[in-house]
């Protein structure tokens, strides 16, 4: 039995959907996070400390952190296909679902709090405008990593552009001005018509 805890319109919880959409792996999704709530009460604490979304349970076993669900699922599931079996290429697939999660997703968080879940007349510009030119930054090198190559790493895609893939769809999909990025959208939308990603990627609320 497989049971993943989390609203859709997370970002994190998304990556753990499209990984278990991808591996075509059953599972139970159940609302938790934002309006539904669940998160502070104690049997939810006692499933992750931290109180916040996603958390999966397997038979028993618990795991949280949205990369590590992804990493977990890929390498135990989809060894050759969503986990590259190389050593190399595992290494490079580590790295942007860790850049992802450091870098990309955090510079982007205050535009979306402001732009989408936060009322015009109490919007700061300012913070706006700083989470826009670290999103840039972001947004420019993984379009010059993606000049010349359909995937985040080698040819085949993995979990990297799952976690890759979350991240640029809520960028591009803010009310912000963006410099538009040839090799960012062309990748992009190849991925995004994938039928898991479908089921993974609501529109932004």
């Amino acid at each position: 039995m497989r049971r993943l805890w989390g609203r859709l319109s997370s970002v994190n919880v998304q990556k753990a959907v499209w990984g278990l959409e991808e591996l075509g792996l059953p599972y139970e999704r159940v609302e938790a996070g934002g309006a539904f709530g669940r998160v502070r009460e104690p049997d939810y604490l006692a499933l992750n400390p931290n109180g916040l979304v996603p958390v999966m349970e397997e038979d028993g076993f618990v795991l949280w952190e949205s990369n590590a669900i992804l990493r977990y699922l890929a390498s135990t599931q989809g060894l050759g296909t969503l986990w590259p079996e190389d050593p190399r290429a595992a290494a490079l697939a580590d790295q942007w679902l860790d850049w992802q999660a450091t870098r990309f997703t955090p510079s982007t968080r205050d535009a979306f709090w402001q732009t989408v879940r936060t009322p015009p007349e109490q919007r700061d510009q300012s913070v706006i405008d700083r989470s826009v030119a670290a999103s840039e930054e972001c947004a420019a090198i993984l379009d010059a990593h993606l000049m010349g190559r359909p995937y985040a790493v080698g040819d085949r895609f993995t979990a990297a552009d799952i976690a890759l893939g979350a991240a640029t769809h809520r960028w591009l999909h803010l009310d912000v001005p963006r410099v538009e990025r040839p090799a960012l959208r062309s990748w992009y939308e190849r991925i995004r018509v994938r039928p898991a990603a479908a089921a993974a990627l609501p529109p932004l609320s």
